[in-house]
């Protein structure tokens, strides 16, 4: 069991690093931690409506703030209806970070959403073997035990929170 547990964890070294920073961006996914503006220009149908508008744009939540002369101005930038462009700023990760972060939040509809499946099922055989890494009756693995313990009762304080 030493030994799988070993390689998989050299193996997964590298992904196990990208989980773990992208990760830490993602609960600053609400802020503009890291992000740049970026100006978009987009043309979409003419005939577009407002609800549709967000959808189109990868926006949540669009709100249009006023229509004049056939321009939507929302938060962010402006729509045409006319003409069918929408200009507008868009705040993203460096190109690195966003690769990652998309990544980790991969749904079934991801290309590679079965990587993520090997990389879930790795982690839980990290933690199932790690109670066979020291022999039941020593003293390592009493404390292992008891740290195991708090760890699963930090866990639940955590999901009751």
């Amino acid at each position: 069991m030493r030994v799988y547990h070993r390689y998989l964890g050299f193996f997964l070294a590298g992904i196990m690093a990208v989980y773990a920073l992208s990760g830490i961006v993602l609960i600053f996914r609400d802020t503009d931690f890291l992000k740049s503006e970026k100006q978009q220009e987009k043309t979409l149908s003419s005939g577009i409506t407002p609800q549709e508008l967000g959808k189109e744009l990868k926006i949540k939540d669009l709100k249009i703030l006023k229509q004049e002369n056939g321009v939507l101005y929302f938060g962010n930038g402006t729509f045409d209806t006319r003409t069918g462009v929408a200009h507008y700023t868009k705040k993203q990760l460096p190109w690195l970070l966003e690769r990652m972060t998309r990544l980790h939040k991969a749904d079934s509809s991801h290309p590679l959403f079965f990587l993520n499946i090997f990389f879930g099922l790795s982690l839980l055989f990290f933690v199932i073997s790690a109670f066979w890494m020291f022999l039941p009756g020593s003293t390592v693995f009493r404390k292992g035990l008891y740290f195991a313990l708090g760890g699963i009762v930090l866990t639940l304080v955590l999901l009751w929170m």
